[in-house]
């Protein structure tokens, strides 16, 4: 079977090494004679897959003995109400780097709960860089400053992340996590919806330092408080164990890759790949993103008209390219290239997009 080159934003692309063993293990996990979907949570077998995702995700990631590994359900979305819920109170003020869309809406999430402010935006220029933040911005009262790793929309990439001691740095990675190097040490807390580089939809990754916790809210409804995951090893009510499960197998397979620094390496490769093409278009092509805040997650690019666009877009997919359509914020294409998508499918798109070019 021929496979589509995926370069949709999310649920996208999987290994395909990943979705083969899947496939094999789908109908008698283990000889169980049944499907990891059918398995109690409560069992040896599946409380196997459990710890060998935390285990994984802690080797990869480094991520200190100090930190908790959870497991959730929600999204991203639902982190941006759980925040401010355990860790915004009455007397303290929340802080928003506001970079795009996603961090817009946790913004929106957080006023709902208590005060929260914007220390510094690109807004202005239709979110095309990643503004300058330093520690002087941060207000005594912060309960914790929070800010978008990648930005999918806008194709724009926090390169360094700023150094925070004055409150606790918490940080959105859903479409960047795992496809380079990280120190988990900056971070209060860091979260990820899993479906653009650790697996398929259904379970978010949160990653949240013992020091924070001790600061949570101890008086909210079960599930939306941290603790509860914590002292349950993220097993109070059914996870969602399938998600989980797939998770394990992707976090397996950047294990045999080499690790975050050998993921990370082809990344690079990959996009730059892509914006050479772009920046060597003579104006053909536009990268949306400012040199120096470009993602290497997500390539936007504008062609001269809207017309062109949807040649562009028609052609490509008659070609066997997926996902390339730009958000309407944006406009133009858009290409995720996340961790899964090979490097061949990139080559593919950036030899259509020089034919394209000379034929228009």
């Amino acid at each position: 079977m021929k496979r589509a080159h995926n370069f949709n934003a999310g649920p996208s692309a999987l290994p395909i090494e990943v979705l083969n063993r899947a496939q094999k293990e789908l109908l008698n996990y283990k000889g169980t004679g049944m499907s990891i979907m059918e398995l109690s949570h409560r069992s040896k077998e599946y409380d196997e897959v459990h710890e060998k995702a935390i285990t994984y995700l802690r080797t990869l990631l480094r991520v200190p003995d100090n930190y908790h590994v959870l497991f959730l359900q929600g999204g991203a979305s639902l982190q941006f109400s759980m925040i401010p819920l355990n860790f915004l109170s009455s007397t303290s003020s929340a802080e928003y780097v506001l970079t795009g869309v996603w961090s817009e809406k946790a913004l929106e999430e957080a006023e709902k709960v208590g005060k929260a402010s914007v220390v510094t935006s690109s807004k202005h220029t239709n979110y095309n860089y990643i503004p300058d933040f330093s520690e002087n911005q941060v207000s005594k009262d912060s309960a914790y400053v929070h800010l978008t790793s990648n930005n999918t929309i806008f194709g724009t990439q926090w390169s360094t992340y700023p150094e925070i001691t004055k409150a606790p740095l918490i940080a959105d990675m859903s479409s960047d996590i795992l496809s380079r190097e990280i120190n988990i040490d900056q971070f209060s807390l860091l979260y990820a919806g899993a479906q653009k580089n650790l697996g398929p939809s259904g379970v978010t990754v949160v990653i949240l330092k013992d020091e924070l916790l001790q600061k949570a809210n101890p008086n909210l409804p079960t599930m939306l408080d941290y603790n509860t995951y914590v002292n349950s090893n993220s097993l109070y009510n059914t996870p969602p164990t399938f998600s989980i499960y797939m998770l394990s197998l992707v976090l397996e397979w950047v294990l045999e890759q080499g690790g975050v620094p050998a993921i990370e390496a082809t990344n690079n490769k990959k996009a730059a790949l892509l914006y050479d093409c772009i920046d060597s278009s003579d104006g053909f092509y536009n990268a949306h993103a400012k040199p120096g805040s470009r993602s290497t997650m997500n390539v936007v690019f504008t062609l001269p008209s809207d017309e062109l666009t949807k040649q562009f877009l028609e052609k490509s997919n008659e070609l066997g390219f997926v996902g390339l359509n730009g958000h309407r914020s944006v406009g133009g294409c858009r290409a995720s290239i996340y961790n899964a998508v090979p490097y061949e499918s990139c080559e593919e798109l950036v030899d259509f997009m020089k034919s394209f070019k000379s034929e228009n």
